[in-house]
This record gives structure tokens, C-alpha cells and sequence, in this order.
């Protein structure tokens, strides 16, 4: 299994102001996350801000859930898990620890894709997909966001509606596997945050993606609080 990380060198950097610099190479992403809530996870939301304005929605997403403290190394403890079950069944998926949340990506080399100029979901994304529903079921406290992606290809409005329906239909066909609907929340970009140049064909199949940020539910919160009360 690979090494999961977190994903923002950011994040580091500030827990390195925080704690000590062996605190902080020892921890592991439960421990991290009690560090930064007892930061004040708004502060550490306020260093990154940029970053997030550059073009990450979905880590703004999970900085953005912080509970910090005790609370939030319970929670971190929970999405260790989560996240090593998601490496388990889906070895395609690039799986990132941030904080208390996991971002996951899909692309064309990574488990979700769809065809040119389509949004329904079918063959190994339908298998992939499959997979991640059955991790939800085993954590049912955890809220996701879902986002669609898209290439510089076509039209700005063109990509933005695709981007559209192509997260839809990930929502949708979770939902029909049994997931709460309450428990998602989607959201689409176009082209309009890239992670790769649109310049190559590889980093188009890059751009080409949908992203999962997954953070604790009110339920999980009030479990975590109660369990470190005292």
C-alpha cells in the first residue's frame, strides 16, 4: 500500500511553526490532525487561503470542516481508515490525507473515466464506483463532495456542462447504490481548474477527472466530541 500523504507542502510548513520539528516527523495524519486543531484550524484555513484560491475547491472544502483538538485527531483516526480501505479496493485511485478529510482523484489512468463527449458511467468506472460504495457503507459517517473536471477542449460553457453532468452522474450512480443522498454535495468546474498543462495529451487525461473531498458528518462530530469530552 502506498504511503499516504498529506497533500499540501503548505500545511506542513505551518504545523512546523506550531509543534516542534520531531513532533511533527514522528505524527502520524491522526495525530497531525489533533495539531492542527489545536492551532485553530481557521488560522491554518487562513495561510493556505491561497492555495486554495489557486485552484484546489476540494482541500478548501476540507480545511474548511476542521474541528481540531482532540475532536479532530478521533476524526483523523477515522479517515486514516477510510483512506487505506479506499488504497486497498481501488489501487488506481490517488488518495490524499489532508488534515481531518481525504481527497481522492479519478482520471482516465485512475479508475473513473467516461468517453469523449460522455457523461454516463459504465465498464471499470462502474466497477471503480462499485468499490467506493461499499467503503461508504462501512463508514456512513462522512459527508463527500463530488466535482467534475474537464480539459481546455471545446467551449468554455460546453466544458462547464459537461464537467456538470459528468459529476452528476457519479452523485447519481452512488446514490443508487445505496448511499445517502444527504450526504453528498456536487459541484463542477469546466477547465477551469487544471492540475496539468492542457498543452499534451497527458495533461489533458489529467484534467480529464472527478475529485472527491470527504469530510466528518454532523454525526461523526457529535461521536468525536463525546468520546474526547474530559
Amino acid at each position: 500500500m502506498k504511503k499516504i500523504l498529506v497533500k499540501s507542502t503548505t500545511i506542513v510548513l505551518t504545523l512546523s511553526l506550531i509543534l516542534s520539528c520531531n513532533a511533527v516527523k514522528n505524527a502520524n495524519n491522526t495525530q497531525k490532525g489533533a495539531g492542527i486543531g489545536a492551532a485553530g484550524g481557521a488560522v491554518i484555513g487562513g495561510v493556505i487561503g491561497n492555495n486554495v484560491g489557486k485552484g484546489n475547491t476540494a482541500l478548501g472544502a476540507i480545511i474548511g470542516a476542521v474541528v481540531g483538538g482532540a475532536a479532530g485527531g478521533y476524526i483523523g483516526n477515522r479517515m486514516d481508515r477510510q483512506a487505506e480501505r479506499i488504497e486497498e479496493e481501488i489501487p488506481g485511485a490517488e488518495v490524499n490525507r489532508v488534515g481531518e478529510g481525504i481527497n481522492v482523484t479519478f482520471n482516465e489512468d485512475a479508475g473513473v473515466y467516461f468517453d469523449t463527449n460522455k457523461s454516463d458511467v459504465r465498464g471499470t468506472s462502474a466497477s471503480t464506483l462499485d468499490k467506493l460504495a461499499g467503503i461508504f457503507k462501512e463508514y456512513p459517517n462522512s459527508n463527500i463532495l463530488v466535482e467534475g473536471h474537464t480539459d481546455s477542449a471545446g467551449s468554455e460553457e460546453y466544458n462547464n456542462t459537461l464537467s456538470k453532468q459528468r459529476a452528476q452522474s457519479v452523485t447519481n450512480y452512488l446514490v443508487a447504490k445505496g448511499i445517502s443522498s444527504g450526504r453528498f454535495t456536487t459541484k463542477w468546474y469546466g477547465e477551469s481548474q487544471p492540475r496539468e498543462s492542457n498543452e499534451t495529451s497527458e495533461g489533458k487525461a489529467k484534467n480529464r477527472r472527478v475529485e472527491l473531498a470527504i469530510v466528518a458528518s454532523e454525526e461523526l462530530k457529535e461521536e468525536a466530541y463525546e468520546k474526547t469530552k474530559g
